[in-house]
């Protein structure tokens, strides 16, 4: 081998004293071997520290062993977690990441849809939260979403949302609250927290209170929108915000005129992501299992790329997959 040259299979295949056929079926893991004859590849593909052409590996295997994951932003506590969450799962796997912020901005994730797909990454998981894209009914890869719902044939990896709902309310109550407001991004009927938050409300004869904040809303602007929200509802006695964000926000607001926690305002938040458990120690929040989102979302995925299940027709409607909450009683209820 030349100086200076990088290794080639060629290379490899001689140190080792086998053909090149072989050497290619040891990389791709093909055919039988004898655990000797690996053993020397191995050991001639340490020696020259040879480093397999990654493009044409894909050429060949029509793999590229990168996944894409679209989220609104990492910014955010919950979708920071997620995307760590994942790369980890994928890694345990041998995949890549390729990471894509969308920022609230449908044109910003559609263009990453297409860099994506252009890319050929064997799988896409999706978190954004924009209206759904007709684009994903079309697509050729694999594809999961992560508390959202794309279309009736990309399957829905989410924590029982509803349930979450009802157990926060169903705490407010049980602690005397009697005009809890419901603080959220969106409110609409497939907001699953809110669905539970309204089934309690109704089953107690108590009227909702419904204020929302969008959380593609930069700051300072989230944060003026939510004490705007609250000044106008000076009546009521707790708040169930559907991110532990939101109900920071609420605290501070409590704290700001005055209110003390918990004795004239109860705050419920949700997620419990450890950097808001670091942050805010003592909220009360439904916790989501973040862990086992990650992991059941990239096993669901890598189990359709295996199969060479790909998008299917919007007719092959796939039940989402719940995974439960806790509710973690701190010092704001």
């Amino acid at each position: 081998m030349e100086i200076g040259r990088e290794p080639r299979l060629g290379d490899v295949a001689e140190r080792a004293g086998v053909s090149v056929a072989t050497v290619s079926r040891v990389l791709n893991n093909r055919g039988y071997l004898s655990q000797t004859t690996r053993d020397r590849v191995s050991k001639a593909i340490e020696e020259l520290d040879y480093r397999p052409n990654q493009v044409a590996r894909s050429l060949l295997s029509q793999r590229t062993g990168t996944i894409g994951l679209i989220v609104p932003t990492v910014a955010l506590p919950f979708y920071g977690e997620i995307a760590v969450g994942i790369e980890n799962e994928l890694a345990e796997r041998g995949l890549r990441l390729l990471l894509c912020n969308s920022f609230g901005r449908a044109d910003r994730e559609r263009e990453h849809l297409d860099l994506l797909v252009r890319n050929r990454v064997d799988g896409i998981i999706s978190g954004a939260h924009n209206d759904p894209l007709p684009e994903y009914r079309t697509i050729r890869q694999p594809a999961v979403t992560i508390d959202r719902e794309l279309a009736p044939h990309i399957p829905n990896v989410r924590a029982e949302n509803e349930r979450g709902g009802r157990l926060a309310t169903e705490h407010l109550l049980s602690r005397g609250a009697r005009r809890p407001a419901f603080l959220t991004s969106r409110s609409h009927e497939r907001n699953l927290r809110e669905r539970g938050y309204r089934a309690v409300l109704a089953e107690a004869s108590i009227e909702p209170i419904i204020l929302t904040a969008d959380f593609h809303l930069p700051e300072p602007q989230r944060t003026q929108r939510v004490r705007d929200a609250l000044d106008g509802h000076p009546d009521l006695d707790s708040v169930f915000a559907t991110d532990d964000l939101l109900a920071a926000s609420a605290l501070e607001w409590a704290h700001d005129i005055g209110r003390r926690v918990p004795d004239d305002l109860r705050v419920v938040g949700f997620d419990g992501t450890l950097a808001m458990r670091r942050a805010l120690p003592g909220l009360t929040t439904v916790q989501q299992p973040i862990a086992a989102l990650c992991a059941t979302a990239v096993d669901l995925l890598a189990r359709r790329i295996d199969s060479s299940q790909r998008s299917g027709n919007e007719s092959d409607e796939v039940p989402p997959v719940e995974l439960p909450v806790t509710l973690i009683v701190g010092r704001t209820s």
